[in-house]
């Protein structure tokens, strides 16, 4: 017997929010089952942006901004139910993400924020609504991200195989899985956030590199790159976490300030950066792998996966799809896995990844009644 759980998930790159529909065993093997995505209104996705890059949040702003992202999260569910025929009983629970506004785990106090009200979510769809899933994380210490190497460990770990699991997304983040079931994981760095940034600073009719053709126009510039590289974050050991707070398009042009740069050499260098850091962030690991799998939105970048299979050499590169799960919809399996977590009491957190004082069920629950 399984359950039914949708996983909805929305990144920093804030272009679109995924469901899937995943039925889950009693050992919690998940299969996914249908999927759907939805992209942001260019009006919701503004001021999503402008809300992000704000330390003078406005209350009215910040409900209308959690109201309305509850409302595209409740119509990608019923678009998603209405593909497969499945009515909204039948679903156990949405496991919703929610949109992260600011997330600043080394700040005192940490705190994260994500929003998506959970409260109108339920009553629009009829189902139950787990969400929150990482403040409580923080609350034990923890940095509250990543929160996937423990779907990874259930998913894709190999007896007696040492694999990296590198999610390619906003912002890049890696999970090694030891030959003895040891688990390690952290954000790297940048993957796909400044990337996109840079597109739609230099053309707004674009909302990615496409092909990486506009990055394949460019050269890479080394004292650019070398300049991107001296960001405190990469030299931070782990456990570590980032986002749009310390990697945004106003930290970017900083650098390159009295620096006459071509916009295409840019976004050259931009790829780089993300190949180096992830190739950087694996030296650290206790164990080289024998593979890296990648999943997420950056697997579709030619170029970024061409770097990537160079600098990491002898460690083989494939994606998650050779594991059987489609690279794209990794993240939003994940979170409705971690909602039969949270429905089954157990820990969905990974204290060694996370930094947190011990394992603790993640997330809280709305009830559509």
């Amino acid at each position: 017997m399984f359950q039914r759980y949708i996983g909805l998930m929305s990144g920093t790159s804030m272009d679109a929010v995924d469901a899937a529909l995943v039925q889950i065993d009693a050992q919690g093997t998940p299969r996914l089952e249908a999927h759907h995505s939805l992209s942001f209104p260019p009006e919701l996705r503004t001021r999503l942006l402008a809300l992000s890059h704000t330390d003078n949040w406005q209350a009215d702003e910040l409900a209308g901004l959690d109201i309305a992202f509850s409302e595209l999260s409740a119509k990608v569910v019923e678009r998603l139910l209405e593909k497969v025929s499945i009515a909204a009983k039948d679903i156990t629970a949405i496991a919703s993400h929610g949109q992260t506004v600011r997330h600043k785990p080394n700040s005192i106090p940490a705190y994260t924020c994500q929003i998506g009200d959970p409260t109108r979510l339920a009553l629009g769809t009829g189902i139950d609504v787990i969400y929150d899933f990482r403040r409580k994380d923080i609350a034990a210490g923890g940095q509250g991200a990543p929160l996937v190497p423990a779907f990874h460990k259930q998913v894709f770990a190999r007896k007696n195989q040492s694999i990296a699991v590198i999610n390619l997304g906003g912002i890049a983040n890696v999970t090694w899985l030891g030959h003895n079931g040891n688990i390690l994981g952290f954000d790297t760095g940048p993957a796909n956030t400044l990337l996109d940034q840079w597109v739609q600073h230099n053309d707004s009719s674009k909302s990615f590199d496409e092909n990486a053709q506009f990055a394949r126009a460019g050269k890479l510039q080394p004292d650019l790159l070398k300049r991107l590289l001296q960001h405190p974050f990469f030299a931070k050991p782990a456990p570590k976490s980032t986002g749009r707070e310390e990697f945004n398009l106003n930290w970017m042009q900083r650098q390159l300030t009295g620096h006459n740069i071509s916009a295409a050499d840019v976004q050259r260098t931009l790829t780089e950066l993300t190949a180096i850091s992830i190739k950087d962030a694996l030296t650290t690991l206790p164990q080289q792998p024998d593979t890296a799998y990648f999943c997420g939105g950056g697997t579709r970048n030619p170029l970024l996966m061409e770097r990537l299979t160079q600098l990491l050499a002898p460690i083989k590169c494939d994606t998650t799809a050779s594991l059987g799960v489609d690279p794209q919809w990794v993240e939003a399996i994940a979170f409705a896995w971690l909602g039969w977590c949270y429905e089954h009491k157990k820990p969905g957190n990974q204290p060694e990844v996370t930094g947190a004082s011990h394992p603790v069920v993640l997330g809280a629950k709305v009830l559509h009644q």
